[in-house]
């Protein structure tokens, strides 16, 4: 009695222990570095807003200085609308971004997350170019 009753707790074990929790697939791993790729990005994003009203503000100061100098004015009117667009990028990626897989086969569901994180790369690039160029111009 003692032994079957041994063999029921070493069988009921290897069964919880057998279904723990499997291997994460394909699509999770591809969908996690989409998430991280977007996760190191978003917290710039004040920082961009900020760098934009510094860029403005610029701007204003140049076209009340006497002489003009219209090539800084233009310079910083690019920096600003760089700093804008790779802001609205990031909402933009955002919005169309699908967190669940629907109905999608494995296939499909490889090729989308494979377009995001193109997406996201480039949204990630646009964000670190825009604060390298504020960086160098706002000094």
């Amino acid at each position: 009695m003692r032994r079957q009753f041994l063999f029921l707790i070493f069988t009921s074990f290897l069964l919880v222990n057998a279904c723990g929790p499997a291997a994460p697939s394909e699509s999770e791993k591809l969908r996690a570095e989409v998430i991280a790729v977007h996760d190191e990005v978003m917290p710039q994003m004040g920082q961009l807003k900020s760098l934009e009203r510094k860029a403005v503000e610029k701007v204003e100061e140049l076209q009340n200085q006497d002489p003009v100098d219209s090539v800084a004015i233009e310079e910083h009117k690019a920096l600003a609308y760089d700093l804008n667009l790779a802001y609205e990028g990031m909402f933009d990626w955002m919005h169309q971004y699908e967190p669940e897989d629907g109905e999608l086969s494995d296939e499909e569901l490889k090729t989308y997350l494979d377009g995001q994180m193109d997406l996201i790369a480039k949204v990630n690039k646009d964000v670190k170019g825009a604060i390298a160029k504020a960086d160098k111009l706002l000094k």
